[in-house]
């Protein structure tokens, strides 16, 4: 994985302006420790960190190949996981290569297809090339946005990066929130509409859609979403069909020529990954599989099982390892170290986010990093295959909001009168989600109820599921170490997405479909356990900390929290006993003491990011 830069200006030489360039990528450095590279024109600043994964010689950025006398200059943040593929069908239409790195494919590809390159393209990826001869910017976001990528338009310049942060080192981005900014924060943090990079006129490019940039015209197309369509399978052929699907992308992505490991809780998902690798690396005779869990001191001590958490997770953890043979290793994560870390989790997301769930995910991968450079983790499943207890509880799936953020009005208490009422969060949550079920690509004929259930995969595919692809891209990028997200194949998503309830809710249990398709892959009391979330901590001592921080932010009259919270509604909070008013806020996870690390987190984001206000 890599982290890329870009500026293209119709009216300044930006030849000249490789301090910029340099500075707006070295913000960069986590995602790419290994190399940097730089390439200028006068109408082009492209700007790269390397991670290296495959071809450490060849796959150097910025990249220039040549087509009929004419340059195309690339930069790439991914991993292709069909390279093989691609270069055959290239090789026979002509093209060489120097390289097998993927980066060189990817380029080819797009000289020999233009635009369309992104049809052929099975992996996870945020790229730009500059046409020199059309003097034209394109750039594209894979189809279910696994990378991320984020741009800006500032008089005769357009910007470009892979994070927030790359963009905010140009002069010409400021800091600035408006009143939609606030209540992205407030409204649905950490979650983002789509598109939106809070910020004042700073935009995402979206999952499945590419942009092209002249000096006459910008464009926007969706190249990819999910359309429905009746599923014709019969049971069996539907069982057979994900189990394919689902070892094909597997394997895919284990391709790599630096270390490769799994994420393992226990749960469905993460052994089903581990099952398979752990068998693909003892056919091609790789050794044993290496796999990590996280844990927090005194969590057996502290555990309580509730309708999220059902059961801790160690002893499951131990049975796959032990069943599959992996050599594994047991990240445990103590309070104090995860209270610092909630710092550096907003640097690295750029923006306050799922406080302690992404602190716990940056220390993890840090610890795996020492080790290994790539892992696969098991996001996703549950938004496709339907594992929240919002798609199994009627008052959650017909709940007329996002199911994950209930509590909107308790939300809205959080903000100052004055702001609450310029911002109105309540019903700027209630805009963004009636857009969403605009986009919904229902299917004629379908009864009332399969359409709200369609209607809650559309929600949890294009926002749950961003939100977690965001945390476990910036937290691993930030330790310099590469998730991979198999169950985010575009293959399997688009064919699971038709699969009828009936089907899906195989055997009457959450995800039956996937679990009769792992039946003889998986142990059965794993393959059958409940689903138990990402482990968080349960030590009083988190909650403690949390706390006594956010009061003396509280009591700081310096803090710049103090101009958009209610302070004394906060403080009252804040003072009240945590086990009373411990209720998700955000998903499954994110109670009291995750609320004030939130804000917590939103007083060093203002602070160190310099945030204004501006209506």
């Amino acid at each position: 994985m890599c982290g890329i830069a870009g500026w293209v200006d119709w009216e300044k030489d930006l030849s000249r302006e490789r301090a910029t360039i340099e500075t707006m990528t070295q913000t960069l450095t986590s995602r790419g420790p290994d190399d940097e590279g730089y390439w200028l024109s006068p109408r082009v600043a492209f700007g790269h960190r390397r991670l290296c994964v495959v071809d450490p010689a060849g796959g150097r950025q910025p990249m220039t190949r040549y087509r009929g006398g004419h340059a195309y200059t690339l930069i790439y943040n991914g991993e292709l996981y069909n390279t093989d593929d691609l270069r055959q069908i290239l090789v026979e239409k002509g093209h060489t290569f120097h390289s097998h790195s993927d980066t060189e494919v990817l380029l080819a590809s797009y000289i020999e297809w233009g635009s369309e390159c992104v049809h052929r393209l099975n992996g996870i990826f945020a790229f730009a090339v500059w046409n020199e001869r059309e003097q034209t910017l394109f750039l594209a976001r894979d189809r279910l946005g696994v990378k991320p990528l984020f741009y800006a338009r500032r008089g005769s310049s357009f910007l470009f990066g892979s994070e927030l942060k790359a963009l905010l080192a140009h002069p010409d981005v400021e800091p600035v929130l408006s009143r939609e900014g606030i209540a992205e924060i407030f409204a649905l943090g950490p979650a983002r509409t789509p598109g939106h990079g809070v910020f004042h006129d700073v935009f995402e490019l979206r999952p499945g859609c590419h942009l092209t940039v002249t000096r006459e015209r910008f464009t926007i197309k969706r190249y990819w979403q999910v359309e429905s369509r009746p599923h014709t399978d019969d049971a069996d052929r539907t069982v057979q069909t994900v189990r394919t699907l689902l070892i094909d992308s597997i394997q895919r992505q284990l391709v790599a020529d630096v270390p490769i490991a799994t994420l393992l809780s226990g749960g469905l998902d993460s052994s089903a990954i581990t099952a398979i690798a752990a068998e693909t690396f003892r056919r091609d005779g790789r050794g044993p599989l290496h796999t990590y869990s996280i844990d927090y001191v005194d969590n057996d001590r502290h555990f309580q099982a509730n309708a999220f958490q059902p059961n801790a997770d160690a002893p499951y953890v131990q049975k796959v390892s032990r069943f599959f043979g992996t050599i594994h290793h047991a990240i445990e994560i103590d309070t104090p170290e995860l209270v610092d870390a909630l710092r550096t989790a907003a640097y690295a997301r750029d923006l306050p986010g799922m406080a302690d769930v992404d602190a716990s995910l940056y220390l993890f991968c840090c610890e795996i990093k020492k080790e290994t450079t790539v892992v696969l983790s098991g996001e996703c499943a549950d938004e496709i295959f339907g594992g929240y207890p919002w798609f199994h509880r009627e008052d959650l799936l017909h709940s007329r909001t996002f199911p994950w953020s209930q509590a909107i009005e308790q939300r809205a208490a959080w903000l100052s009168p004055d702001l609450r009422e310029w911002v109105k969060p309540v019903e700027y949550a209630a805009q963004r989600y009636e857009e969403t079920l605009d986009e919904v690509p229902h299917l004629p004929g379908e009864s009332p109820l399969e359409a709200r259930r369609r209607e809650m995969f559309y929600l949890n595919l294009t926002w749950f599921m961003n939100t977690l692809l965001d945390r476990k891209d910036r937290m691993s990028m930030a330790a310099s170490l590469e998730a991979r997200v198999p169950f985010c194949d575009h293959r399997l998503v688009e064919y699971v997405w038709n699969i009828p309830w009936s089907l899906k809710m195989w055997g009457g249990r959450e995800k039956g479909i996937l679990r009769k398709a792992l039946e003889g892959i998986v142990p059965d009391d794993v393959l059958y356990r409940k689903k138990s979330p990402y482990p968080k901590t349960h030590n009083p001592a988190y909650t403690e900390a949390t706390r006594t921080w956010l009061l003396e932010i509280l009591n700081d009259p310096s803090s710049p929290l103090h101009q958009l919270i209610d302070t004394a509604a906060i403080r009252r909070l804040a003072m009240t006993d945590a086990k009373a008013t411990d209720v998700p806020f955000f998903g499954q996870l994110m109670s009291t003491p995750q609320l004030f690390a939130y804000l917590a987190q939103m007083d060093v984001w203002l602070r160190a990011y310099h945030v204004t206000i501006r209506s």
